[in-house]
């Protein structure tokens, strides 16, 4: 596999673990004693939004995804075959 390939793979594998750990750690002013919301702001804006905490999660979680992904892309633990659920096509020439 190219270096290029897998620097797609990771940037895809980031983006979705931003959007997978963004939840976790953020406090809405509901969950805060004290905490009031000022005019114009949305009550479920997070009190705490701290978005290097993100970036952080989101690159250790998709170096690991991207490790994982390599490590199967050379063992071949999970191939095409391990997750066709429908079997072979009832027609063998298809008339390409």
């Amino acid at each position: 596999m190219q270096w290029t390939s897998m620097l797609a793979i990771y940037g895809l594998l980031w983006v979705l673990s931003a959007f997978l750990v963004m939840p976790f750690g953020l406090r809405t002013p509901d969950q805060v004693d004290g905490h009031e919301v000022e005019k114009g702001h949305a009550d479920s804006a997070p009190v705490n939004f701290r978005p290097g905490m993100i970036v952080v999660r989101a690159t250790v979680l998709a170096a690991l995804l991207t490790g994982l992904f390599y490590l199967n892309y050379v063992n071949g633990w999970i191939n095409v075959d391990d997750i066709n659920f429908f079997g072979k096509p009832p027609v063998d020439d298809l008339g390409y």
